[in-house]
């Protein structure tokens, strides 16, 4: 989640576009599938395989992506065993070990160097883009728009409530979870 994308914003921080807590709290990182570096935030999520959030947490791009998913595995309210899929940057054994005491089992694809049989992911992967492809495509929130933390947050509370009550009302009313054409302008 850009929050600016020159150097010379950055560096005026609080005079015209961003406001102080937001320069405070933003930090650089690298985006592989944009192949560039940027400043501002991460977007860790949880969803149902329906497309519901479930756990959402804004951190800075320097914090590990597998310290992140333990807090929001957590978080999540449930009861009974959790399997989350991922990609293959949650690998490893101390990983799997703190996911495993949190009752939850990690799908994902196997590394080139670990032995055993690859799993088939790519029916999965589908619903899982569709789902990104909908918070950055119909929840616009790569284009947030933000210029201080709690709008940033607000704006980013309001995209995705509004999801979750547009699957909500599509249970409710015996359609596809994720027909969200029906809402959008």
């Amino acid at each position: 989640m850009e929050c600016a994308k020159s150097r010379q914003t950055v560096e005026r921080g609080g005079q015209s576009t961003l406001t102080d807590a937001l320069t405070d709290a933003a930090d650089y990182g690298y985006c592989a599938s944009h192949t560039r570096l940027f400043y501002g935030f991460r977007l860790h999520a949880v969803f149902a395989p329906d497309g519901t959030p479930r756990a959402l947490s804004l951190v800075s791009p320097k914090i590990g992506e597998r310290e992140v998913a333990l807090k929001l595995f957590a978080r999540v309210n449930r009861t009974g065993h959790l399997t989350a899929i991922g990609d293959k940057g949650y690998a490893g054994r101390q990983f799997e070990h703190d996911a495993a005491a949190l009752d939850v089992t990690i799908v994902r694809p196997r590394r080139k160097n670990e032995p055993g049989p690859r799993l088939h992911l790519a029916p999965i992967r589908q619903p899982v883009e569709s789902i990104f492809w909908t918070a950055k495509d119909i929840l616009t929130i790569e284009r947030h728009g933000a210029r201080t933390l709690h709008a940033l947050r607000t704006r980013l509370c309001c995209r995705f409530v509004a999801l979750a009550a547009a699957i909500a009302l599509n249970h409710h009313l015996g359609r596809p979870s994720r027909a969200l054409a029906a809402y959008t302008a």
